[in-house]
């Protein structure tokens, strides 16, 4: 278990992907560019993290927010700073390592979580 994991912040990708399939969730990758170009989780949106705060105004208010990294650390930071300001965010634990070792969905066709 990593020395950032929060279970409060923390979730489960399994969960992740269930609440994002039924639309109860939204999930944002804060990844790099060439992160995001390897691999990603369907229907989620890129905001890079250098630039996921000057984006807050366009992160709705009224749904949670799942952030995603590599590993879970920066997706942690952010998601932590979120919650600061009032916004119920959490972290995708493992990040997207974890998502795809679990097998869930991808794209595009052989993508894969790039090193950081």
């Amino acid at each position: 278990m990593s020395a950032f994991a929060d279970q409060e912040l923390d979730l489960d990708p399994v969960e992740v992907a269930r609440r994002h399939a039924a639309g109860e969730l939204i999930i944002i990758d804060v990844r790099e560019p060439y992160e995001w170009e390897a691999g990603r989780v369907p229907g989620s949106s890129h905001v890079e993290m250098e630039r996921v705060a000057s984006m807050a105004r366009e992160i709705p208010r009224d749904t949670p927010v799942a952030f995603l990294c590599l590993g879970g650390v920066r997706a942690g930071l952010v998601a932590q700073g979120f919650r600061a300001v009032g916004y119920d965010a959490y972290n995708i634990r493992g990040g997207f390592a974890a998502w795809c070792a679990l097998g869930l969905p991808t794209e595009p066709e052989g993508a894969i979580p790039a090193p950081h």
